[in-house]
């Protein structure tokens, strides 16, 4: 394979090949096209690297990232999906977001590649991988670097360079289903941006290097910039009068089919990893040492000369561990080790001591900066909150921990939509939705069985939420009772609310802070048993009575019969100025159209016609916020639209729970100048009053 065959890579983070090197690969993919089918294997263990001490420069070798995840191979048949760890576990449950992707995606495959969690700035995060429950606790992402088979045919016999050439060709563009670059670059210099950014390593690969599989490679190299090694765990200790789950880890590797001690770690887990951890240990206790020499847990040390008694609880040598460490000692105890995480994907009986081998190659200089090799976290948006297993779960948010039960429950039996999915849902958009929401007591409309089962409405929160939820006092004049309402303040308190049973959220018109001025008005088109085109002309009619007199307002759908057309007021007046103004616009309407409108609170007097009302402007009354879900069927949103979307054709059904985050996503927050300026109100009745007087 020539030389040649690997650039520098610019902006593209892409292979660029020479044009003798595209005609040897196309030659060679001819004749692959012309084989007849491999048989396509159900199972295949990956090719492994061998560690090497330092970083080199050589003719023939790329350089990758060495991801810090799980290695992953996927075998791929339509929608029928695979996900194997490196000991032969199936990831297709724990890692569904990659799996429902990959099940999308319908391809013909089997790859090889490693599974991370990303952080905004690109780099993967084992610690938040192996506590990866949701995709609240992270950005997954399955980074691709080989191809091994394809549509039927086998491609291990092919070199690296012409597998990667047919992966980049064929792996369709995906967000989260992505290629894991390789780099014609200096090695020592890749290696040392790798260390300026903590990266875990760099892999160094030979191009023109078959794929073997099982095999331990040193066509395949790793290079490591911390010190970091997998260990078995063989029991734990917990020093006297310690009131923790858990003192230190004991952990070791096999040498020879038995168990040799590598030290005690006791540092790198937190109280809760402490808990899990101790779940999985219980089961796996046994009386006996399973190291080959029983280790001296209680032996003073240099740096702990003096060590509180320990007592050892001994279990079963089947979990693994990742570690890391500062240095080996002589007697081979690691030093300083730290906990880094738990591993899935790698079978005890294969942990054994790593010994990296040298390297002696000569030194070039090269050139490769932070933008050409690490893309940053990218994606359409929030992914979900809650994993779609358990049914019961703990979500740390903004410092508050929430537990959401019964998350398996159908809300919505048509369309046999859950409490998780509501959950998820508002959890997607409430960076969104938070702006009406934010500072303003709520009714909670709580529907704790579902749209068909009992609701009730609650206001008094006193002493029934948790202390960090805000409250607000208000006096009830029927029983002459203080009480408070509850205060939406941020994302912890919207999905606390909803994990009530609250499926529409009702903020009020006006914040704490202003609880006598609203930061809006309100005009409610409600019908009776009206075709919806009425209700448009209605709506359009208003929108051109407030055009013509300079008054911004902005439509949404109210996500059940009618619709809501707001306009700012920036709390610069009162609730009963708010109401007159409604009054008045109302009244304007209503000449417009007495046929099919009507400004009668009571219903028997409106005779089947559009309630057009203006009494929603009061205190502490309340409707459903922007972007709300509602208690109907179809789970319908209460969603923003643009003025020319306000037209005859349009339905409810056409913004639910299930497609709502796809149109907010792509047009952004199209309702948020009703947070901005306020209209001026006494130039604006000076012309409404001339028209009323015109009328």
């Amino acid at each position: 394979v020539s030389g040649k065959t690997l650039k520098q890579i610019e902006k593209t983070s892409t292979l660029i090949f020479d044009g003798n090197d595209k005609k040897k690969v196309k030659e060679s993919n001819t004749k692959l096209r012309l084989k007849t089918k491999d048989p396509t294997p159900s199972t295949l263990s990956p090719m492994l690297a061998t560690l090497v001490d330092k970083p080199f420069d050589q003719a023939g070798w790329s350089y990758e990232i060495k991801w810090d995840g799980y290695r992953c191979i996927a075998f791929l048949h339509g929608e029928k999906v695979e996900l194997r760890s490196r000991n032969n576990k199936t990831f297709n449950e724990k890692f569904y977001p990659i799996f429902d992707t990959l099940k999308r995606l319908s391809l013909h495959a089997i790859i090889d590649g490693e599974i991370v969690v990303v952080g905004e700035n690109g780099k993967s995060d084992f610690a938040n991988l192996q506590n990866w429950r949701s995709e609240a606790d992270g950005e997954l992402r399955f980074y691709i670097f080989d191809l091994l088979w394809c549509n039927g045919q086998s491609l291990l016999k092919l070199p690296l360079l012409e597998r990667r050439l047919k992966l980049e060709d064929w792996l369709p563009d995906n967000p989260f289903i992505q290629i894991s670059k390789n780099y014609k670059t200096s090695g020592l210099v890749f290696f040392e941006e790798a260390k300026k950014m903590s990266l875990e390593g760099i892999m160094a690969k030979k191009m023109d290097s078959l794929y073997v599989p099982g095999s331990r490679s040193r066509e395949w190299l790793k290079i490591k910039i911390a010190k970091r090694h997998e260990v078995v765990i063989g029991g734990y200790t917990i020093n006297e009068g310690s009131n923790k789950s858990f003192s230190s880890l004991l952990v070791g590797v096999f040498e020879k089919g038995r168990l040799t001690y590598m030290g005690k770690i006791g540092t790198g887990f937190t109280e809760k990893d402490q808990k899990l951890m101790l779940k999985q240990f219980n089961p796996l206790r046994i009386k006996k040492s399973p190291f080959l020499v029983e280790p001296d847990i209680n032996s003073p040390s240099r740096f702990r000369p003096d060590p509180p008694y320990a007592a050892a609880t001994w279990l079963k040598p089947v979990l693994v561990c990742e570690v890391a460490y500062t240095e080996m000692t002589a007697d081979g105890l690691m030093r300083h080790p730290s906990f880094q995480g738990m591993r899935l994907d790698k079978k005890a009986t294969n942990v054994r001591e790593e010994f990296s081998e040298t390297t002696s190659h000569l030194v070039k200089k090269g050139l490769l900066t932070e933008k050409k090799f690490m893309k940053k976290s990218t994606g359409p948006g929030r992914k979900t909150l809650l994993n779609p297993a358990d049914d019961t779960q703990e979500i740390k948010i903004e410092k508050h921990t929430l537990r959401f039960t019964h998350l398996s429950k159908i809300y919505w039996p048509g369309e046999k939509i859950t409490k998780r999915d509501l959950l998820n849902y508002y959890f997607q958009v409430a960076p969104f939705m938070l702006p009406y929401l934010k500072n303003r007591p709520q009714s909670l409309n709580r529907y704790p069985n579902g749209i068909n089962g009992k609701t009730f409405y609650q206001k008094d929160v006193s002493g029934k939420v948790p202390d960090w939820i805000k409250t607000f006092p208000y006096h009830s004049e029927g029983d002459n009772r203080d009480k408070e309402f509850l205060v939406c303040t941020n994302e912890s308190s919207l999905l606390y609310m909803v994990s009530l049973g609250c499926l529409e959220i009702n903020p009020w018109s006006s914040r704490i802070q202003t609880p006598d001025k609203p930061d809006w008005c309100i005009i409610d088109l409600d019908p009776d048993n009206n075709h919806f085109d009425q209700v448009i002309e209605t709506a359009r009619v208003t929108h051109q009575i407030l055009e013509d007199c300079g008054v911004s307002n902005y439509c949404k759908t109210s996500g059940s019969t009618g619709l809501h057309i707001f306009i700012p007021l920036a709390a610069k007046y009162t609730y009963d100025q708010s109401k007159e103004f409604a009054r008045l616009i109302v009244t304007l309407v209503n000449q417009e159209l007495p046929k099919m409108t009507s400004v009668e609170r009571a219903t028997k007097n409106r005779k089947g016609k559009i309630y057009l009302d203006f009494l929603q402007n009061r205190p502490q009354a309340t409707l459903a916020a922007p972007y709300s879900v509602r208690p109907k069927p179809g789970a319908t949103v209460s969603m923003p639209l643009h003025w020319e979307e306000v037209k005859k054709g349009l339905t409810m059904k056409e913004f639910t729970i299930k497609n709502a985050m796809e149109r907010i996503n792509g047009q952004g927050d199209i309702f948020k100048k009703v947070l901005g300026k306020g209209i001026a109100m006494q130039k604006v009745l000076k012309m409404l009053d001339k028209q009323l007087k015109n009328a």
